[in-house]
């Protein structure tokens, strides 16, 4: 389960004039996730969606506010004053770097994370780029934390080839990405998610670069592989960002829609549509609508502010 407190993100930016000053990008957001469920983050562009996914990573720290994975903390607020800083270092830097990295910052959750730009190595095949996560997996110190078995190098290379075969890449296992087609390579990208065999899989625009038939056929294969998790009583949790309003609610047992800036939760809406769905469903037709007419709600209210 994924619990998040009150989270707010600062930034302190340089305006024009080169003077100080600040942005908030996400304010008091508290959400509770439960496990093996597909939610979807969706808002206007700015208002602190993959901000928010990136601090639910543990790739930013929140200023205000605490994420919890099954309990366990993410990563604490970052120090406001110089008595929360002293007792920061002296918490996470208390004894050298080497000893930080085997106690301190390994990796406490089992989380993959899948961007807008896929974020394939170039010069890896597709085989090698999945080889790859799964050998930081197998290195990790707290790998075997949970029970997890070393795997040996032939068991490596046969579980990389299994997860291709899952997204219909097998054929294409010792292709460079610059040879597959976009669509390819986000498959590529979500089989690399998939080969570690996560608990929470994190998704920031994933579909966005590709065509619009393209982008339902990976949502579909997405809906299956995350059915086949569910199949083994041990289903991922997938939490994706979009600005697509149907893709949202295609894909979602929830969706969480986002103010405009700073990012706050404005509503959350339950899909309980049964799966399989048809895109040309009613009832998704009728949540399509009332999601648009939050943001058509919104936009007006800022054109108006802004007259």
């Amino acid at each position: 389960m994924i619990e998040a407190k009150s989270i707010g993100k600062f930034f302190s930016v340089v305006n024009e004039k080169g003077l100080a000053e600040g942005l908030t990008a996400v304010l008091n957001v508290s959400i509770t996730i439960p496990d093996g469920k597909i939610v979807s983050l969706l808002g206007p562009s700015g208002c602190g969606k993959s901000t928010f996914l990136e601090i639910l990573a543990g790739l930013q720290a929140p200023t205000d506010g605490t994420i919890h994975i099954d309990g366990k903390l993410v990563l604490e607020p970052l120090p406001a004053t110089r008595k929360e800083q002293i007792a920061y270092r002296r918490r996470y830097r208390f004894i050298s770097p080497l000893a930080n990295g085997v106690f301190r910052d390994r990796p406490k959750h089992d989380i993959a994370m899948i961007f807008q730009d896929y974020a394939v190595f170039p010069w890896m095949t597709a085989l090698q780029n999945v080889v790859f996560a799964l050998k930081l997996r197998n290195a990790a110190p707290s790998f075997a934390v949970g029970g997890a078995v070393k795997l040996k190098k032939r068991e490596i290379e046969d579980k990389a080839l299994y997860y291709l075969h899952k997204v219909g890449l097998a054929a294409s296992a010792y292709k460079y990405p610059s040879q597959l087609s976009g669509g390819m390579r986000q498959r590529l990208a979500l089989a690399r998610a998939l080969s570690v065999e996560p608990k929470i899989i994190l998704m920031d625009e994933p579909f966005a670069a590709v065509d619009a038939l393209t982008r339902e056929k990976l949502q579909d294969e997405l809906l299956r592989l995350w059915d086949e998790t569910a199949g083994t009583g041990n289903p991922v949790t997938i939490i994706l960002v979009t600005h697509d309003v149907q893709e949202a609610v295609y894909l979602s047992d929830e969706v969480v829609v986002f103010s405009p800036s700073p990012g706050s939760i404005r509503n959350r809406i339950l899909v309980s549509v049964k799966r399989p769905r048809a895109r040309t469903d009613a009832e998704l037709a009728e949540i399509h609508e009332r999601i648009l007419a939050m943001f058509q709600y919104d936009i007006n209210q800022e054109a108006d502010y802004s007259i």
